[in-house]
Formats: C-alpha cells, sequence, structure tokens
C-alpha cells in the first residue's frame, strides 16, 4: 500500500475512459512535473474497456477509482473526484491533453497565487503535430485573446446584462487544463450537467464576484482531426447545449450563418495565401471550405434545436447522454 502524502498542494484530476496509448504519454508527463510542494494524481475511470486501466496501474503512484459508464456525469463525475483528493488546489486534466513541459502544473499554481479571489486557472492549448494547420492557427488566436486581460471580473454589471460577447469572454473556461481553488470549490462545485461544465463552473464564479484567470505559460497538447460528420456533430452538440445553458446565439438565423461561411472561409484562404499553404498543404486548404460548411450548419442547426424534430437532433449528435438529458428536462 502507498504512503499517503502529507501536506499536499495541488491534487491532479484525471477523468477517463477508453483513453487509448495517449494516456501513458500524458501520466509520465504528470507525475514528473518539477514542483517544490507535494502534489497527487487521482485518475477516475468510467467503464474503460480497454487497457486504460492497465496503463494506470502501470504507475504506483497514480490513485485509481473506477466507476460505472451509467454513473458518469461531466460535472457530477469531476466533484466526486475532487472530494476524493485533499488538495488546496485541484488541477483539472483531460485524457488527451498532454503537459508540454514539466513545469506546466507550476505556472498554473504561479498564476492562481497571484490573487486570492482567483477562483480558477485556464493554461493554454496548442494543437498536436498532425492537426491541420486551420486548427492550430484558430487555437493559437482563440487563446492570444486572453493575454492581453488575464485576470478577468465582472467590472461593467450594464455591459454584462447587454453583451453576449462580453458574457462569452467571462465565462469562457477549459477544464482540459484548469487548476480550481478548492475553498471555492467547496462552495461553489460543478453544476451536474452534462456538456460545459466548465463555463458553467465559470459563469456561477464569475457571478459570485470572483475571479478567472488565464495562465499563457502553462501549456497542454489538445486538438481533435474531426471528420466532416463529426465536425458537423460536434458543432451542433457545441451549439445546442451553450444556447441551452446560456441562451448563446452561435448562429442568429440563416442569413447569419451563410454570412458566417464565407467570412470564416474568407479569413482562412487568407491565412492560407499568406502562409503558403496553397502549395505545402494543399489537402487541408482543398477540405477546409467543407469543414467550416460543418461546422457552421452544425452550430445553426443546435441554435434552433428545439426546432429540429426528437430523432433528427439524435442522429444530429455525436453526445447521445446530452440528448437524453435534454429529452428528460423537456417533459
Amino acid at each position: 500500500m502507498i504512503e499517503a502524502i502529507k501536506n499536499i498542494k495541488v491534487s491532479i484530476v484525471i477523468p477517463t475512459k477508453n483513453a487509448g496509448p495517449l494516456l501513458r504519454n500524458v501520466l509520465s508527463v504528470v507525475v514528473n512535473q518539477k514542483t517544490a510542494w507535494p502534489f497527487e494524481v487521482l485518475v477516475v475511470d468510467s467503464g474503460s474497456t480497454d487497457d486504460t486501466i492497465d496503463i494506470v496501474k502501470y504507475y504506483p503512484s497514480v490513485r485509481f477509482i473506477e466507476i460505472s459508464a451509467s454513473e458518469f456525469g461531466h460535472g457530477k463525475t469531476r466533484n466526486f473526484a475532487i472530494s476524493n483528493t485533499t488538495g488546496d488546489y485541484i488541477a483539472m486534466l483531460t485524457q488527451d491533453a498532454l503537459p508540454a513541459s514539466l513545469h506546466w502544473l507550476s505556472e498554473l499554481v504561479n498564476v492562481m497565487e497571484t490573487d486570492t479571489r482567483i477562483a480558477g486557472v485556464f493554461g493554454r492549448h496548442v494543437a498536436y503535430p498532425d492537426a491541420s494547420p486551420f486548427t492550430r492557427h484558430q487555437l493559437e488566436q482563440h487563446f492570444l485573446r486572453f493575454l492581453s486581460d488575464p485576470v478577468v471580473e465582472i467590472d461593467d454589471r450594464v455591459r454584462y446584462e447587454r453583451e453576449e460577447r462580453y458574457r462569452q469572454f467571462l465565462y469562457f473556461f477549459s477544464d482540459n487544463n484548469a487548476l480550481l481553488r478548492r475553498s471555492i470549490w467547496r462552495d461553489i462545485p460543478y453544476p451536474d450537467v452534462d456538456f460545459a461544465e466548465d463555463q458553467a463552473w465559470a459563469r456561477l464564479i464569475i457571478e459570485a464576484g470572483y475571479r478567472k484567470a488565464y495562465a499563457h505559460n502553462a501549456v497542454v497538447s489538445h486538438s481533435h482531426n474531426y471528420g466532416f460528420i463529426e465536425r458537423l456533430q460536434r458543432s451542433f452538440d457545441e451549439s445546442f447545449a451553450l444556447h441551452r445553458l446560456f441562451n448563446y446565439q452561435h448562429s442568429r438565423g440563416l442569413r447569419h450563418a451563410v454570412w458566417s461561411f464565407f467570412g470564416s472561409t474568407f479569413r482562412d484562404f487568407h491565412f492560407a495565401f499568406q502562409t503558403g499553404l496553397l502549395t505545402t498543404d494543399f489537402r487541408h486548404v482543398a477540405s477546409m471550405p467543407l469543414d467550416n460548411l460543418m461546422r457552421v450548419v452544425g452550430h445553426f442547426l443546435g441554435a434552433n434545436g428545439n426546432k429540429v424534430p426528437e430523432f433528427v437532433r439524435f442522429h444530429l449528435s455525436r453526445d447521445q447522454r446530452l440528448m437524453m438529458i435534454s429529452k428528460t428536462n423537456a417533459r
């Protein structure tokens, strides 16, 4: 039996299910983090049928809890995992987010400890080497938005009530790569939702008067290579859930969707021209318009999901659990 580590400063929580071989790399980097204080690692698995459990057991310092797949919920399971740890801070990591350095954890903590009113810190994502150059560019541009204003709170109540884009900026939080302050989590745990639990939590802490911070140097590799149908489904789920949770309007109508498609495609062609992708990576350039179309169509259908017949919604969604919950809530 492994002796319990005393005076743990950070508990790292990783939910898993059929994580695949990448988990070995993730755990190898995580357990070897360079810190001046003790930390622990907890993996909570919800019904893996691949070699995930064997991979976790290869690292004897990693604590492991199994739950059934039926017990899993994005918010609920994270709360359960956190309740089984003791650190002053909780680092949240997903099974496919690979810390870029052995100082990833320290970088998150360094930002957290600049201000006791910070409830949560999220770190930067960069694309894996096999990702599309457009995915890589979009991730870079997305996280650059937070660099100029890394610590935020509601500083304009009127603007907060009126401006959706301002609320989106304040709510953005990614527990693919994040740190939570336990003393605040005790009072404000994750809401029991099955999509965007991280942004739903950020909304709660922001509205409670706490601050949210961005750690630019706490980097993980995290990206997905979606096929066209997967892109449509993922975009539908995202838009459908965020509309239900926050009343976001990813697509305000057919005209807006059309302009969004042409705008994003023009922007990407401009990027391709500037960077020489037309000659160096024509395959991704050629597929980009269809990928953009699938994203826009998914967002449009998701924003209007309540008007879409139920059986169509189930076929559009990658996350059948989300659809089952929306069906239950509609009763």
